[in-house]
């Protein structure tokens, strides 16, 4: 079967919408989710955002970082658009980077459930330094919540080569 029905993209109201209002402050319920057509399979679903940015709580100078967002889906997914929105909305949301990451997670979290799903940021130096965040979780009393710790524990074992930020 091509292409979503109607009763399929209940509740989307992002995309394809000529008129949409950019949140300055963080809101959650800008996240809008789809039905999963591929229940039946696991699969990766990844997001990169390059152009992330929140203020520190502190300065409230902006930070700026790459979020990768990684998740095997359940029944619902996010939809992109609203995705989209709801990172922007942390523009000036102040939190410090380990916050924001798992903030992000919690919220997809609740939205759709998926069976896992990692959230890690990559934020720019300030003062010399710079902090990825990562955080994961794979639902309990499955395969998943073994994947996570796994990934968790095995995680980063091989960094990349960092020569731009």
């Amino acid at each position: 079967m091509a292409g979503r029905n109607t009763e399929e993209t209940v509740g989307i109201t992002f995309l394809g919408n000529q008129g949409t209002k950019y949140k300055m402050e963080y809101d959650a319920s800008i996240l809008e989710t789809f039905v999963n057509k591929h229940q039946e399979y696991d699969y990766f679903v990844k997001f990169n955002c390059p152009e992330f940015t929140s203020l520190c709580p502190i300065t409230g100078q902006p930070d700026f970082a790459t979020i990768t967002i990684s998740y095997v889906p359940n029944v619902k997914m996010v939809e992109s658009k609203s995705l989209k929105l709801y990172l922007f909305s942390f523009r000036n949301h102040g939190d410090f980077h380990e916050d924001c990451i798992n903030i992000i997670m919690k919220d997809l979290i609740a939205l759709m459930n998926p069976k896992y799903i990692e959230v890690w940021g990559k934020f720019t130096p300030r003062g010399g330094i710079s902090i990825n965040p990562y955080c994961n979780y794979g639902q309990a009393n499955t395969k998943w919540e073994n994947i996570a710790f796994n990934r968790l524990a095995n995680h980063d074992l091989y960094p990349e080569k960092v020569d731009n930020r």
